[in-house]
């Protein structure tokens, strides 16, 4: 049970991300376009030539964005209720695959995306104003927890009782 509600837990997150993104298109789609323009970053010339001046680039970048994290949070939503759903011979182990398809979907927009290629390639730790590293790390870091922990969560009483069991 444990394992479903973490995963449950993310999946909301991840579901009201991309909700928020979609109805709220403006908001968010202003960072993105500041951070890869680079525009409230420090000026340096060996830096400068990275930058995303397209805003239909920019925009494409923030719409495939959304799609990762709309199609993240239908993973964990779907990861969520087979790990309440039926009796569980089998049902651990689909619920755990997803699961982690689910979370390393985050881990790799949060993690390579927004820290690697936002952080470090785009600056985006220069900048006071368009700088969403903590709030990135914070993600991936909760990811990675429920991830190491719905792998080590003995989830169904087989497992509790039988080490070797295939769930």
């Amino acid at each position: 049970m444990t394992s479903g509600v973490l995963t449950g837990t993310i999946a909301l997150y991840i579901t009201l991300v991309a909700f928020g993104n979609i109805t709220d298109f403006d908001s968010n789609q202003q960072f993105v376009r500041h951070v890869l323009a680079m525009d409230t970053t420090f000026k340096d010339d060996d830096l400068m030539w990275r930058a995303i001046d397209s805003t239909a680039l920019q925009d494409t970048a923030y719409v495939a964005i959304i799609v990762w994290e709309t199609l993240s949070a239908l993973v964990l939503l779907a990861a969520t209720a087979m790990w309440f759903a039926g009796p569980p011979t089998g049902r651990v182990r689909r619920a755990r695959q997803t699961g982690t398809v689910g979370l390393l979907m985050l881990m790799l927009l949060f993690g390579a995306g927004f820290i690697g290629i936002g952080g470090e390639w785009f600056a985006m730790w220069q900048s006071e104003k368009w700088n969403g590293l903590e709030a990135a790390t914070r993600v991936f870091m909760i990811s990675g927890i429920v991830l190491l922990l719905i792998h080590l969560l003995p989830s169904a009483p087989a497992e509790r009782t039988d080490p070797g069991s295939e769930d």
